[in-house]
């Protein structure tokens, strides 16, 4: 894995066109999330107990955004990372809605919105990535990751296994 998150991926933005398609595919409650800034409830998500090694990657444009190697049990309902796949991967916004200051994370290349981040989690970094199942797909060690804007290789290309 670590020769994948050495690799440099395009973070170019998608047209609108792309961005429309992609969310073409989404269900409401991605759409939700992704989109508009939503949560899913917490103790529902897919990956909260998914155990397999591989990548987690953005449900909308399929950029790498964390590894499960990095994946931990928070107790908040919610999948929990200790640090990203590659710092400029996310994009970091200060959110000061229902009368708290947090830090929400977006993804960098399309802007879906990923959860947020805290300054709670476990060692080495002590931050806790919190992040709604509904914003992530999963590619498992030994499979292609997925190219859905069509750049090429590293995307599309299997994850060592």
């Amino acid at each position: 894995m670590n020769d994948v998150a050495a690799t440099v991926f395009d973070l170019t933005r998608p047209t609108d066109d792309q961005l429309q398609q992609l969310a073409a595919d989404l269900t409401d409650e991605e759409r939700h999330v992704l989109l508009e800034h939503g949560t899913e409830a917490p103790f529902c998500g897919v990956f909260l107990h998914e155990k397999r090694e591989g990548v987690y990657n953005c449900r909308l444009c399929g950029l790498p955004l964390f590894t499960a190697g990095d994946k931990f049990e928070s107790g908040t309902g919610w999948p929990s990372f200790t640090t990203p796949f590659a710092e400029d991967h996310l994009t970091y916004i200060r959110d000061t809605s229902y009368g708290m200051i947090r830090t929400e994370i977006v993804c960098a290349r399309c802007g879906a919105h990923q959860g947020h981040v805290f300054p709670d989690g476990p060692p080495p970094t002590g931050e806790r990535y919190c992040i709604n199942s509904v914003s992530l797909a999963f590619t498992a060690n030994g499979d292609p990751l997925p190219d859905k804007l069509d750049r090429g290789a590293p995307e599309g290309e299997p994850l060592p296994g």
